[in-house]
């Protein structure tokens, strides 16, 4: 399975995952059709199917003209999402599982962001190779989605959920939120010394107009402040060794950031 990343909107990025010997590809979380339609042109495939995380406009907006174009495209996204995903066939909860190129996303359902979102998880076809998860506005790297229909409660236990995945597994979040991300981990976290040299690459790599996109997550539970709600020194900035009040001060925090 080879996986394509696409720019989209002012800062979104779209997933292609491509099989090349059957030359079929699966989208995850189009944004926009067209340069999804560019790219599977490209590459010569037919789209088989639509892989949503959650409902918002800048996920699904692809789907109706993508379903013009590939009529029998299979569209997933979350069971509570019924309704608000257009043109949505499957219904996932956690534990489910689908298959795409031989490989097998196991569903998690993560809420939070919204109350219905879902990640999907490929764990590694070969023992020294990356799992890769698929976590739309959940875990972003260096930081995680606002809560607009969750609770700190879904939200933290959606993340404990991601941060037991091997620190090998690739993170292909949604938004090249990287950079400001950082910078607000530095204010609440300055000792971290890993947080200052991840910095200092993705400054570079932005002032290059690289992609930060895939992270890893044994990176992101090393410097992502919303992922060590239980470390010392944010117990301390957030004045909280209860780990629901540390998130939600430190998400209060980067809100007004």
């Amino acid at each position: 399975m080879q996986i394509h990343r696409l720019p989209a909107l002012s800062d979104n990025y779209i997933f292609v995952l491509h099989d090349a010997d059957r030359q079929i590809a699966a989208v995850v979380d189009p944004a926009e059709a067209t340069p999804v339609l560019q790219c599977l042109q490209h590459l010569q495939a037919e789209l088989v199917a639509i892989f949503n995380t959650h409902h918002h406009g800048d996920h699904v907006g692809g789907n109706t003209q993508l379903l013009q174009q590939f009529p029998n495209a299979t569209v997933y996204g979350g069971a509570a999402d019924r309704g608000r995903i257009p043109g949505q066939q499957v219904f996932l909860q956690e534990g489910n599982s689908v298959t795409f190129a031989d490989r097998t996303a196991e569903i998690l359902f993560v809420p939070g962001h919204t109350r219905a979102h879902i990640a999907y998880y490929f764990a590694p076809s070969q023992p020294e190779a990356p799992g890769e998860l698929f976590c739309g506005d959940t875990l972003f790297a260096g930081g995680c989605g606002r809560l607009f229909e969750g609770t700190p409660t879904q939200m933290v236990n959606s993340l404990s959920k991601i941060r037991t995945l091997p620190d090998q597994t690739r993170i292909w979040c949604a938004h090249e939120y990287t950079l400001k991300n950082l910078q607000f981990a530095l204010t609440v976290d300055e000792t971290n010394l890993d947080l200052h040299n991840r910095y200092e690459t993705i400054k570079a790599m932005r002032q290059r107009s690289e992609s930060t996109i895939p992270s890893l997550l044994g990176e992101e539970k090393r410097t992502n402040p919303f992922l060590r709600w239980d470390q010392p020194i944010l117990q301390t900035k957030t004045r909280s060794q209860n780990p629901i009040q540390t998130f939600t001060r430190l998400r209060g925090m980067k809100d007004q950031f």
